[in-house]
C-alpha cells in the first residue's frame, strides 16, 4: 500500500487535475473550435497480440522523438486539452517520457494507455517524473487465453505495483464481448481495481470495424453490474453503452475529426482508430478549417459505433450544431492501413 507522503502527494495531485480539468470543460461549452482529447501513436508494435485487435504490428519502430515533438507541438497550436498516448504498447518507445513532458509543457493534460506488461516500480518512478497525470489498463479477463494475455493473474502485480507508486490517477478497464470467454471475468477485475483504491470502468469490444456487436443476456448482467462499480469522471460518460448492450444503435453528432483526433504513427489526422484513412490528412498541414469541417459532417458509421472516447468527447456537443452528409473521400495511406466506412 502506498504511504501517507505517496497517498498525499497524489490527492494533491488529483485535485490539481480536476481544477484543469474543470477548466477545460468550461473552455469546451464557451468554444467549439478545438479539440478536446486527441490519441496520438508513438509506436505501433505491441509486444502482445490479442486476436480482437487490429491497431498493433510486430515490427514497426518507433516514431523518431523529434518527430513526436513537432506533432505534440502542433496538437497544443491547434488547442487541444488531452493528449493520451497509446499504441500498438507505448512503453516500448524508449523516449516516452519525454513524450509526456513535451504534452505538458504544451499545458495539455498527459494520459497513458498501455497493457502494463512493461511496468516495474522503477519505470512507474519515472512516470511520475515525466509528469504522467493518467494511466489506463485493459485487463480482458483472470486467466489468459488464446483471445487475450492481459489477465488478471498476470498483472496483478503490476497493479500492486501502481497502488504503491503511482502518483497518477489509474483506471482499470475491464470488458465484455468480442469474443471473451468469461464475461464473469470482468466483476472480478473490476472489484480488484476498487480494492486497489483505482477507478474500474466496462468497455463493450467493438468487432473489427469499431462496430456494434450485440451483448448476450449473460453479458449484459455483467455489464449492468460492473455499473455499479464505476465512480464518477470524465470517462464515465457511457450512457451511450446502454443501447449497445441491447444492440440498439445511438443517435448522436460524432464530432470525431474535430473534437477528437486520432494521429496514426504516420502523422495523420483519421476519425477513430476504427475509421483509419478517413479523413486522411497530415497533421502538420491540419488547420481550423478542418476542425470546422469535420466538426458539421455526419459520419455514417456513427449509430453502431462502440469507440467510447468519441462519444464521450461529442456529449459537449450533443445540443448544437446540426450535421450534414458529406462523407470524405480518403487520402492516399499506407496499402496496410485501415481503411472502412460502413454504408448507410
Amino acid at each position: 500500500m502506498p504511504s501517507v507522503l505517496t497517498s498525499l502527494r497524489r490527492q494533491a495531485k488529483a485535485l490539481h487535475r480536476n481544477l484543469r480539468g474543470a477548466k477545460m470543460a468550461a473552455r469546451a461549452l464557451a468554444s467549439t473550435d478545438h479539440p478536446l482529447l486527441a490519441h496520438i501513436i508513438p509506436m505501433r508494435r505491441c509486444n502482445l497480440a490479442c486476436t480482437y485487435c487490429n491497431e498493433f504490428d510486430d515490427f514497426s519502430k518507433p516514431v523518431p522523438i523529434e518527430e513526436m515533438y513537432r506533432r505534440i507541438d502542433k496538437l497544443g497550436a491547434l488547442g487541444t486539452s488531452v493528449v493520451t498516448i497509446s499504441g500498438g504498447e507505448p512503453l516500448m518507445h524508449s523516449e516516452l517520457d519525454d513524450v509526456i513532458r513535451r504534452i505538458r509543457a504544451n499545458g495539455m493534460i498527459a494520459g497513458l494507455i498501455t497493457n502494463g506488461y512493461l511496468l516495474v516500480a522503477e519505470r512507474i518512478q519515472r512516470l511520475n517524473r515525466a509528469g504522467l497525470e493518467w494511466l489506463q489498463i485493459s485487463i480482458d479477463n483472470v486467466n489468459p487465453d488464446e483471445v487475450s494475455k492481459k489477465s488478471l493473474k498476470v498483472l496483478d502485480k503490476k497493479l500492486q505495483l501502481l497502488a504503491e507508486h503511482a502518483d497518477f490517477h489509474v483506471n482499470i478497464n475491464s470488458v465484455v464481448g468480442g469474443g471473451i470467454t468469461h464475461p464473469q471475468d470482468a466483476l472480478v477485475i473490476g472489484k480488484r481495481a476498487v480494492e486497489l483504491g483505482f477507478t474500474s470502468t466496462v468497455g463493450i469490444i467493438h468487432d473489427g470495424s469499431g462496430q456494434l456487436q450485440p451483448l448476450t443476456e449473460e453479458e449484459r448482467r455483467i455489464y449492468h453490474e460492473m455499473q455499479a462499480l464505476e465512480k464518477g469522471s470524465f470517462t464515465r460518460v457511457n450512457a451511450f453503452q446502454d443501447n449497445i448492450a441491447q444492440g440498439l444503435p445511438n443517435d448522436w453528432r460524432c464530432r470525431a475529426g474535430a473534437r477528437y483526433l486520432y494521429i496514426c504513427e504516420n502523422g495523420l489526422v483519421h476519425y477513430c482508430s476504427q475509421q483509419r484513412g478517413y479523413p486522411g490528412v497530415p497533421l502538420a498541414t491540419y488547420t481550423r478549417d478542418d476542425l470546422r469541417r469535420e466538426y458539421v459532417t455526419e459520419k455514417s458509421c456513427a449509430p453502431h459505433c462502440t469507440v467510447s472516447c468519441v462519444h464521450q468527447v461529442s456529449i459537449f456537443d450533443s445540443w448544437r450544431a446540426p450535421q450534414h452528409s458529406a462523407p470524405p473521400v480518403p487520402a492516399a495511406v499506407p496499402a496496410d492501413a485501415l481503411v472502412q466506412i460502413t454504408e448507410r
